[in-house]
C-alpha cells in the first residue's frame, strides 16, 4: 500500500487572504471554499485526492524578505510564454527572467502580495506529451 501524501495544505501567510485565494484560484482553477472576504483562513481545494489544498491566512506584517520555499508552475495548456502573460494581467509581476535564446529556463513572477513563484515551460515545450 503506497504512503498517504502527509502535506495537508501549503500555507500562505496574507494581508488579505480572500483576495489572495481569488489570485491564486485563477492562476490554478482550483475551487476557493466557502468563504468571505473578511475571513482570517481561506482555503483552495484541487478538488483531487490526495493533494493539499493551499491556505492563506491573515497575519498582521507584510512579505519583507525572499521565500525560503516558493511554487512551480507547469502550464496544463499553452505556453509558458503565454502563462506568464496570464498571470500578469491576474496581477502577478515578472520578478526574474531566466529565459534563455534557444526557448529553455523559466521566469519568477510574485503574486499580488510579493510571494514568489517559478513558470515553467508547459509539458507540451518540453517534449513530453503528443
Amino acid at each position: 500500500m503506497p504512503f498517504p501524501n502527509p502535506v495537508r495544505h501549503i500555507t500562505f501567510d496574507a494581508r488579505d487572504p480572500y483576495a489572495q485565494a481569488q489570485f491564486w484560484s485563477a492562476l490554478t482553477g482550483w475551487l476557493l471554499e466557502d468563504s468571505d472576504p473578511g475571513d482570517d483562513a481561506v482555503l483552495l481545494e484541487s478538488g483531487q485526492s490526495g493533494v493539499p489544498g493551499l491556505l492563506f491566512l491573515r497575519v498582521p506584517e507584510d512579505k519583507t524578505v525572499k521565500n525560503r520555499i516558493h511554487l512551480d508552475i507547469q502550464p496544463p495548456t499553452d505556453t509558458r510564454d503565454a502563462e506568464v502573460g496570464r498571470l500578469a494581467g491576474l496581477g502577478a509581476e515578472v520578478v526574474a527572467d531566466h529565459r534563455t535564446d534557444d526557448g529553455l529556463g523559466w521566469v519568477v513572477m510574485a503574486d499580488p502580495e510579493g510571494n514568489e513563484f517559478c513558470v515553467e515551460r508547459s509539458a507540451a515545450e518540453r517534449g513530453l506529451t503528443a
